[in-house]
C-alpha cells in the first residue's frame, strides 16, 4: 500500500473515529482451530498519530545545556539534571544533556507531546525519557533534526524503567527527523501499552530489545536500522485480543541476537521492505551438511550476549517473529526466528528477506501469504505453521531450509513458490524421516494426523529436496496450478509421499525421484496420471512428455538424479499413447485407464527396496 494513500485514507476515516486499543478483523484460525481476530488497518492509527506539524508559538520551549536546562512557558520544571513535565501541551526541546532525563508525570487524562529538535541526552540512570503517567505521549522528531538518546553500560537499570525511552502508557513516535537510540544497558524503547511509529528515521543499538510493547506495536512508516542483542520488535501480553505487531509500511534493516518480530498475538505486514538476519543466520543451522547436529545451533540469546564468529558466521542479524508463549515450540531464550507468532502471521504485501538460524517465518497457529516478495535462507524451517499454511499469491523463494513449507495443512492457491530443502520440501504434519524420528534439534512436533493435508489448486510450485519432495501424513490433492519436484536421489525418500490418499483433478504435475518409495495418484483422480520407471539419470536430464503425434505436452529438468517419474497433465487421456523421455531414453505408455503405474498399499506405492518397477502391462496401462 502506498503510504501517502494509506495516510490519506486513515486521516479521512479518523476525523470522526477515535483511536482504539485493538482493531477489528476477520477470522482466521488459532492453534486450537478456534477463530482468531486478524487486524483491520482502518482502526490502527489516530489522526494525532499521523500528524507531526506544530506551532512553535504555542509550545513550551525547553533548552538543555550540560547538566541543567531552561524552560520558557508553563507545564515543566527543572531540578538538577531532570526536566519534569506535569501538564498537557506541546514541549519543544533542543540542546544537550550530559547526564539527565526528561520525566513525564502528569494527570492520567493528559495528552503530551515532546518535539525533539536537535536533542542529545545521555543518562547514567538508564532512561533518557521516562513516562511515569499520562494518557498518551507523542514524541515528534522535528523535520531535518538529528536527535541522540543513550545510556551507559553501567547504567542503573530498574524494572520500573528499563529502557532509554520508557513509557507506562501509550506512546507514539512520529515526524520527519532522525532518532538514534543507544541502549548500552537494557532496552531501547519500551511501552507498557501501545507503541505507535508513523514516520522518522531510526538507528537503534540495544543490549536487549529494540522496540518492546505490551499491547501492540503499530508502524505506519519510517526507516529503521536495528542492531539488538535480543528481539528487535517484541510484543507480548496475556490478553488474546492484543499483543500484536502491525506494519503498514516502512524500510527495515534488522540485526539481532534472537527473534526479529516476536508477538504473542498476530503479526500482520501490509507493505514495507525488510532485510532480516537472526541468530547468526542460516549458516548457523540446526543440522550440518552431513545431517548431524550442529552444536552451535541454539547458542544465540541470553541477556543480550552477542554471538562470536566462532559460534556462527555473520552473527547477529535478526528476523521477523511474533513472540512465543508457553505453548510455543521454542522458548524466548532459544529462538532466533524471523516472523514468529502464537496465533497468526499474515503477509499481504511487501518485500521480506530473512536469513535466520531458526525458522524464518513461524506461527503456532496459521500463516497466510497473499502477495509480496519473500526471500528466505533458513537454518531450520522456511515457513512453519502449527495449524494452517495458506499461500494465495506473491513470490516465495526459499533458497535454503531444513524443511521448506510445513503445517498441519498446506493450501496453495496462487503465487510462485520455489523451495530448496535439505529434508522435505512440503511437509504436512511433521517429518516421518529418520532425522525427525531421532529428534532433530528444533523439530516441530504435531499432535495428531487427523485433518492433515496438502492441497494445490493454483500457482507454480518448484521443489528441490534432499528428503521427500511433497510429504503428507494425510492426503494430497492437486486440482490446478503447476508443480515440479526434484526429489531425493536415494531410495529412502520419495518425490511424493502420503499416508492417506493422493488425488489429482487438474493442473500440471511432474515429480522426479527414486523408485524405492515412489507413489502415484489414486483411483479417485479424474485426470490422467502415469508413474514410470526410467533408466537412471543424472541431474540436468530433461523429462519430456509427448503425445503420439510428437507434440510436447509438458517438460521439466530435475536438479538431481532420478529413475522414477510421476506425470499428470490435463492432456493425458484414457486410450491414448504417450512417450516419456528422460535424457536419451524414452518409454511409450498406453493409457488403458486414467492411471498408469498405480500399485501397492496407500493408493500407489510401488517397487521394493531396490525400486521394483512397473509390471509389464502394469495396472491401469501398459508399455507401448
Amino acid at each position: 500500500m502506498n503510504i501517502r494513500k494509506f495516510t490519506a485514507v486513515i486521516m479521512a476515516a479518523l476525523v470522526i473515529a477515535s483511536f482504539t486499543g485493538c482493531g477489528k478483523g476477520h477470522s482466521g484460525e488459532s492453534t486450537s482451530g478456534e477463530p482468531v481476530e486478524l487486524l483491520d488497518s482502518s482502526e490502527m492509527f489516530s489522526s494525532r498519530d499521523i500528524e507531526s506539524g506544530y506551532d512553535q508559538s504555542e509550545c513550551t520551549v525547553i533548552t538543555l545545556s550540560g547538566s541543567s536546562a531552561t524552560v520558557k512557558g508553563e507545564g515543566a520544571s527543572v531540578k538538577g539534571g531532570t526536566v519534569t513535565v506535569t501538564s498537557e501541551g506541546d514541549y519543544l526541546i533542543s540542546g544537550d544533556f550530559q547526564d539527565g532525563s526528561i520525566v513525564i508525570d502528569a494527570d492520567k487524562s493528559d495528552k503530551i507531546r515532546l518535539i525533539l529538535d536537535g536533542v542529545n541526552i545521555m543518562s547514567s540512570t538508564g532512561t533518557a525519557i521516562n513516562v511515569r503517567q499520562a494518557d498518551k505521549v507523542f514524541i515528534t522528531l522535528a523535520k531535518g533534526s538529528e536527535n541522540v538518546l543513550s545510556n551507559t553500560e553501567n547504567s542503573k537499570i530498574s524494572d520500573d524503567a528499563d529502557a532509554v525511552i520508557f513509557s507506562k502508557d501509550d506512546l507514539t513516535i512520529n515526524g520527519e527527523g532522525k532518532l538514534t537510540v543507544t541502549a548500552n544497558a537494557g532496552h531501547a524503547v519500551v511501552s507498557k501499552d501501545d507503541l505507535v511509529i508513523s514516520g522518522g528515521s531510526y538507528t537503534i543499538t540495544s543490549e536487549k530489545k529494540a522496540f518492546d510493547a505490551n499491547d501492540s506495536i503499530r508502524i505506519a512508516g519510517g526507516t529503521f536500522s536495528i542492531d539488538s542483542g535480543t528481539d528487535a520488535l517484541h510484543c507480548e501480553t496475556d490478553d488474546a485480543s492484543k499483543g500484536f505487531i502491525y506494519v503498514a509500511d516502512g524500510t527495515f534493516s534488522i540485526t539481532a541476537g534472537t527473534d526479529g518480530m516476536d508477538a504473542s498475538g498476530v503479526i500482520q505486514i501490509d507493505n514495507g521492505t525488510f532485510r532480516i538476519k537472526t541468530g547468526g543466520g542460516s549458516a548457523n543451522a540446526s543440522t550440518k551438511k552431513d545431517g548431524k547436529f550442529n552444536g552451535n545451533w541454539g547458542s544465540w540469546g541470553g541477556r543480550g550476549r552477542r554471538m562470536s564468529t566462532a559460534e556462527g558466521d555473520n552473527a547477529g542479524i535478526i528476523g521477523l517473529s511474533a513472540v512465543s508463549g508457553a505453548g510455543n515450540s521454542s522458548s524466548a531464550s532459544s529462538s532466533a526466528k524471523g516472523l514468529k507468532s502464537d496465533s497468526a502471521v499474515v503477509i499481504n504485501n511487501g518485500t521480506v528477506t530473512v536469513d535466520s538460524s531458526d525458522d524464518a517465518i513461524h506461527s503456532d497457529g496459521q500463516v497466510t501469504v497473499s502477495d509480496g516478495a519473500i526471500q528466505i535462507s533458513s537454518g531450520d524451517d522456511g515457513i512453519h505453521a502449527g495449524s494452517s499454511l495458506k499461500i494465495s499469491g506473491g513470490n516465495v523463494n526459499i533458497a535454503k531450509s531444513y524443511e521448506g513449507l510445513e503445517g498441519m495443512t498446506i493450501d496453495i492457491s496462487g503465487g510462485s513458490i520455489s523451495v530448496t530443502a535439505s529434508d522435505d520440501g512440503l511437509n504436512a504434519a511433521g517429518g516421518n524421516d529418520q532425522s525427525s524420528m531421532n529428534g532433530r534439534p528444533g523439530q516441530n512436533q504435531f499432535a495428531a494426523q487427523e485433518g492433515v493435508s496438502i492441497s494445490i489448486s493454483g500457482g507454480k510450485v518448484n521443489v528441490n529436496s534432499a528428503g521427500d519432495g511433497i510429504d503428507s501424513n494425510g492426503d494430497v490433492t492437486v486440482s490446478g496450478g503447476e508443480v515440479y519436484v526434484s526429489g531425493s536421489a536415494d531410495n529412502g525418500n520419495a518425490a511424493m509421499d502420503f499416508n492417506g490418499q493422493a488425488t489429482i483433478t487438474g493442473g500440471t504435475f511432474i515429480a522426479a525421484g527414486m523408485s524405492g518409495m515412489a507413489q502415484n495418484f489414486g483411483s479417485v483422480s479424474t485426470q490422467g496420471a502415469m508413474m514410470v520407471n526410467v533408466d537412471a539419470q543424472q541431474g540436468g536430464s530433461e523429462i519430456i512428455l509427448k503425445d503420439d503425434s510428437g507434440k510436447t505436452l509438458a517438460s521439466f529438468t530435475p536438479a538431481k538424479g532420478y529413475n522414477n517419474v510421476v506425470i499428470s497433465t490435463p492432456d493425458i487421456r484414457q486410450g491414448e499413447t504417450y512417450t516419456v523421455s528422460a535424457g536419451s531414453s524414452g518409454t511409450r505408455v498406453r493409457m488403458d485407464s486414467l492411471l498408469y503405474g498405480e500399485g501397492g498399499m496407500g493408493g500407489g506405492r510401488m517397487g521394493g527396496p531396490m525400486g521394483g518397477g512397473n509390471p509389464p502391462g502394469g495396472r491401469g496401462g501398459r508399455r507401448g
